[in-house]
Order: C-alpha cells, then sequence, then structure tokens
C-alpha cells in the first residue's frame, strides 16, 4: 500500500515537472512563429524571415543534452554546442542591423539554456523591429565606422547562415541519438 503512495506521488511530480517545463518553454519566444503580418513590406518579410529562423533555432535546439552538445561530426568539424555559440553571435550581427545595440555579455560563461534564450530573443527585438521598418536601406550591417554594409548583407550573411546552422544542429542532434521532436510543423510554424 506505501509503494502505490510513493508510485503516485512519483508520477505526480514527474508529471508536474514535465508541464513546468514546457510552460518555461512556451515562455520563451518561437514556440510557435508568430501570427503573419497583415501586410507585405520590405520590414514585414524581413521580420517574417527572422521569425522563420527563430522557429527553426527554437525546435533545433529543444531538448539538447550534454551529450547532443557535445557531439561533432568528425576533428575538423564545430560541435553542437560550437554551432549554438556561432548562431548566439550571428543572433547579434542580426540585432546590429536594427541599429539596437547588442548585448556584449561574456557568452562564454553562459549555460547553453542562457546562450538560447539570449539567442531567441536576440530574433525577436530583430524581428520586432523590423515589422515597423519603411526603409531597410537605413538597416546596415556595422562592424565599425569604417566598414557597413547594406542591408542584403544581413540576409545573404547573418541570417541565411543562421538558419543553415540551426539546420545542421537538426542533422547532428539526429546523429547524436536525440532527433528533433516530432510534431513540429516548419510549413504552417506550429507543434503538434
Amino acid at each position: 500500500m506505501q509503494r502505490t503512495y510513493y508510485l503516485i506521488a512519483l508520477t505526480f511530480i514527474t508529471v508536474m515537472s514535465t508541464q513546468a517545463q514546457e510552460q518555461t518553454n512556451q515562455q520563451l519566444p518561437y514556440y510557435q512563429i508568430p501570427t503573419a503580418p497583415e501586410k507585405y513590406t520590405a520590414g514585414t518579410v524581413a521580420a517574417r524571415t527572422i521569425d522563420a529562423l527563430g522557429f527553426r533555432y527554437y525546435w533545433a535546439t529543444e531538448g539538447l543534452t550534454e551529450k547532443d552538445l557535445m557531439y561533432k561530426p568528425n576533428k575538423e568539424g564545430r560541435s553542437t554546442e560550437e554551432t549554438v555559440d556561432h548562431i548566439l553571435g550571428l543572433s547579434k550581427m542580426i540585432l546590429k542591423a536594427t541599429s539596437l545595440k547588442a548585448d556584449d555579455t561574456n557568452t562564454e560563461e553562459l549555460t547553453f539554456e542562457q546562450k538560447r534564450k539570449l539567442t531567441l530573443e536576440n530574433f525577436k527585438k530583430a524581428s520586432t523591429i523590423f515589422k515597423s521598418a519603411t526603409n531597410l536601406e537605413e538597416h546596415e550591417l556595422v562592424f565599425n565606422e569604417k566598414f557597413k554594409l547594406p542591408f542584403w548583407n544581413a540576409i545573404n550573411g547573418p541570417i541565411a547562415d543562421a538558419i543553415w546552422h540551426s539546420g545542421q544542429i537538426v542533422v547532428m542532434r539526429r546523429s547524436s541519438g536525440n532527433p528533433m521532436p516530432k510534431g513540429v510543423n516548419v510549413l504552417m510554424g506550429t507543434k503538434n
């Protein structure tokens, strides 16, 4: 009888813990892709592209384990964690194109979960600004005062690169034995 109570209590704690984790994850940006803007403008298309990136990155990195993060396809390649770090750097570069100063926190000391959250928040901030942008010529990739590139380079540079690397994470996690969660629909931007 006492064993039954322990099993019930353990089951209850497990269910509550799982629900709490799910609720926390839904509080991060991009559990689902935001509703599409009503109008097509250069800014809303740029924002939607970043939203699609955020959604893909969210699910590519959801539920990664320490084993997944350490996975490296070969000696020369990046590990999954190094790829996560690279995408964080790309998210800062994308955010700079909005004219916002990216957070210069030393990311080497952050946990994976903190890096993931910061990356998703950077994507969300950039998307929000681009949704109301009327002239993308004003949004340059600024490396320093002497080296600036037009927004076109943000598209084929850090935005496309981050999408590419999010796909690499999906492949690496599958190779390390932890495929992406089932029910993610990238066409609709939802999780069933």
